[in-house]
Parts: structure tokens; C-alpha cells; sequence
């Protein structure tokens, strides 16, 4: 097995980002957006559709953070169930959000067609695979209540999760219907072209400095000028840092690697998801997994914390491959990279007003690619006036995780012992003759 030098297949596919320049000089926008992902794009196109003067900020190139380096698996729903939703909110808002939130492809998929956006959209369905009986009767469940609500979901015996995967390791699965996949950076660079068709600004290498409060606007200072704005969303997600500190002390950021194959043979794409879907399987520190580019398997899972992943970083998941696609063994990798996600205590994301007229969305929780971009429209309305009632999503106040600082070292030990629980549990099953459930 062999892994070239870093880099992500992403990058290496898109489609051409559509040129973008720093800011030059002070502006004055009627809403100003920090953070140029699926949320402030998101955010950006639905409040120039309502005729709002929206200036976006990045701080770095377009899609050079999670946006444009996620696995590009447009999931619905979120990960808490629709019941326990509706417990939590009551049954009429909790039923809008569970609406909502499962709803969340369709607006990916309405943008990507109404904007002509070229990213390799597949809308095949999403596939989460079972890796014991334990996993697959909650999964049974979440199927049951899906169901009741009219969604396209089905549960899956093991040979149909292995006729739709390729994998025998699985003893059986969901599907649903409402998910596919993107080529993420494509998405990111189609977005911002409908943003600055719709008449809004997107500023790159222009990140925010220092945020303040004065004269009833929000000032937003940069190494190329300030930005006057009565309304600011700060979409940041798992790159918020000490511009609004207390965003950064909500959630807790984790490192998520993916591998890229070479080109897979003609029979082995005849075997491997051959309907297109993506998966994302039910162990502790899940393996999500796709075809992309070139019939390329790409896989990712938690990673380590180093700066970057590279071949030793990415063991894990070079093994993961092959455990799971046994007819892969001896395969090449071409790619190699990572991200963050941005991960919250209760598994939700979060909509936060933390002061007049400064708005905020993050947390999904590696959902984000539907999510966010729900998430950009959300706050959009919110910015338009819409009331915390009739939102579909509820706005809730920042809350920090206690002892937020040793936070990090608290997700470096998680990951190692979940990895340790798979691992013996996939040890068990081993002996147990069950490495294989078909």
C-alpha cells in the first residue's frame, strides 16, 4: 500500500473558483458575513434574493477550510431522532424542525439546480450500515419514526446493505432516500458565483481583526479597512476563533482525515456502491465512504491531531479500506488530507443572536454540507426580521463547555479509546466468525 504527499482530491477536481479579491478600503454593506462556507454563502444568496446589500468576509482562499474539504455526503436530518426532537421542542415547533432538518438535501439540491451549479451532484441516497445488532435495532427505530413522517426511508437487511455497498461487513443498514452526494469545492466555488450574481460582495484573505459595537452598527476591522454594518452573521463554524470567544468555548473541534484510492478497476467499480450512494457507518468513531472522481473510493473517520495527515496519520484509515472492501487489499492511495468539525455537547447545531443585530450558526456535527447551508438560510430569515417563533430552528444563547481549555486533550483521549472499543469489537466478531455477516 501506497499514499502520495498531501493533498486533497477536491482541490484537485474542482471546477475553476471564480475570481475574488481582498477588500480595498472601508465599505458599509446592509449586512456583512464573516466566513465564506455553505453558511455565509448560503446566507449571503438568500438575503441579496430579498435585496439586501451583503458584503461576505474570508480569511482565507474560497473553500480552503471544512467547506471545501469535507466528504461531500449531503445528509438529512441531524443525529438526535425526530422523536427526541419533539420531545425537546414540543409537538408543533418540534415537528417544523424535524420537517426542516430532513428537508435540508432538498434546498442543496434546489440550489445546485436553479444556479447551475457543476459539482458532480448525485442524489442517490445515503446508506448507514450496521456494524452490530445492537446498532441496526436503533437503527430499526429511527427508520419506524422517519417513516411516520412520510420520509424515503427504509431499513436494510445485510445482504441488501451488501448488495448496495459491496461490503459483507455489515449485518445490515438504513436507507434514505433524500441524501446524495457533491464534489464539496465545487459546490463552495458554484455558490459564491451565484453570490456575486445576485449583486453581493465576496472579499478573500481578508480575515476579521477585531469586532466592536458603535453608534447602533457593527464595525469589523481588517487588515484592508473596516466594514460598517447594523447586521453581522458570523459563520465560522470550527475555524471560530478569539474574534467572538465565546463561540470558540461552545463547541469542541475535532480533526477529521480522508483518503483518496487511484482510479479503481472496471470490476471493482462494478462492485463497490454501484447505485452511487454514500455511506456512513455505526461505529463509535464512524467510517463515512463514497465514490468520486475517476471511480476513486474515498473514505474518511476521526483523525489525529497533527498539523496535517500524512501516511503515518492516516494508517487508520488506510486499513479501514481494506477491512471493509477485502477485495481492495494492495490497493494504491493518490490523496491524502483533513479538516475540522466542529462538535457540540448536545449533537445539535446551533443558531445564536448573542447581541443586537450579531447573529451566529455553527455545529454541525460532521452534517454540514446540508446543514450549513440550511443553517446560511436560517439566519438569512432571521437577519430579514423573522421571529425567533417562526423560525424552524430555534435561536438558543451560548452556552461554554466547562473547562472548554483542556478540551482538546479531553478529544484526543475519546477518539483513542473509541478507536480501542471498535477495535475490539472488531476483534470480537473476528473470533466469533462474524467478520463477514452475509
Amino acid at each position: 500500500m501506497t499514499a502520495a504527499p498531501a493533498q486533497s482530491l477536491w482541490s484537485a477536481t474542482a471546477t475553476a473558483a471564480p475570481a475574488l479579491a481582498p477588500l480595498a478600503g472601508p465599505r458599509r454593506a446592509d449586512i456583512a458575513i464573516i466566513g465564506a462556507g455553505y453558511t455565509g454563502l448560503s446566507a449571503a444568496l438568500h438575503l441579496a434574493a430579498a435585496g439586501r446589500v451583503v458584503l461576505v468576509l474570508e480569511a482565507q482562499a474560497l473553500g480552503t477550510r471544512a467547506s471545501g474539504l469535507n466528504g461531500g455526503q449531503v445528509i438529512p436530518g441531524l443525529k438526535t431522532d425526530p422523536d427526541a426532537l419533539e420531545a425537546w421542542l414540543g409537538p408543533e415547533r418540534g415537528a417544523r424542525l424535524v420537517a426542516s432538518v430532513g428537508a435540508a438535501p432538498d434546498l442543496v439540491f434546489e440550489l445546485i439546480g436553479r444556479h447551475a451549479i457543476d459539482c458532480d451532484a448525485v442524489r442517490s441516497g445515503w446508506i448507514q450500515p450496521a456494524t452490530s445488532q445492537a446498532a441496526l435495532s436503533e437503527l430499526a427505530g429511527r427508520v419506524e419514526q422517519w417513516r411516520r413522517r412520510g420520509a424515503a426511508v427504509e431499513l436494510l437487511a445485510a445482504r441488501e446493505v451488501a448488495l448496495l455497498t459491496g461490503s459483507r461487513r455489515y449485518c445490515g443498514g438504513l436507507l434514505d432516500r433524500r441524501g446524495g452526494t457533491v464534489q464539496p469545492l465545487s459546490y463552495v466555488h458554484g455558490l459564491a458565483r451565484a453570490v456575486a450574481r445576485s449583486g453581493a460582495e465576496i472579499c478573500v484573505h481578508t480575515p476579521a481583526l477585531h469586532l466592536r459595537r458603535a453608534a447602533r452598527e457593527w464595525q469589523i476591522e481588517t487588515p484592508h479597512g473596516a466594514v460598517s454594518a447594523p447586521i453581522v452573521i458570523v459563520a465560522t463554524n470550527a475555524y471560530s476563533g478569539a474574534l467572538v470567544g465565546a463561540l470558540r468555548r461552545s463547541i469542541i473541534v475535532v480533526p477529521s482525515f480522508q483518503v483518496a484510492t487511484m482510479p479503481l478497476t472496471q470490476a471493482q467499480r462494478a462492485q463497490i456502491l454501484p447505485g452511487g450512494q454514500a455511506a456512513s457507518d455505526t461505529w463509535h468513531l464512524l467510517r463515512y465512504f463514497r465514490l468520486a472522481a475517476g471511480a476513486r473510493l474515498v473514505l474518511g473517520a476521526r483523525g489525529t491531531f497533527g498539523r496535517e495527515p500524512g501516511p503515518r496519520s492516516c494508517r487508520h484509515h488506510y486499513r479501514a479500506v481494506v477491512e471493509i472492501y477485502p477485495q481492495l487489499a494492495g490497493v494504491a492511495f493518490e490523496y491524502h488530507w483533513g479538516g475540522l468539525v466542529a462538535m457540540t455537547r448536545d449533537h445539535l447545531p446551533h443558531l445564536h443572536e448573542l447581541a443586537p443585530g450579531l447573529l451566529a450558526g455553527l455545529g454541525y456535527n460532521g452534517r454540514g454540507v446540508a446543514m450549513a447551508t440550511l443553517m446560511g438560510r436560517l439566519l438569512a430569515q432571521r437577519a430579514l426580521g423573522m421571529s425567533d417563533a417562526e423560525l424552524a430552528f430555534p435561536v438558543t444563547p451560548v452556552r461554554s463547555i466547562p473547562l472548554h481549555g483542556a478540551s482538546s486533550l479531553a478529544a484526543r483521549a475519546a477518539i483513542q479509546y473509541l478507536r480501542a472499543v471498535d477495535s475490539l469489537a472488531r476483534i470480537h466478531a473476528r473470533l466469533r466468525g462474524r467478520s463477514s455477516w452475509i
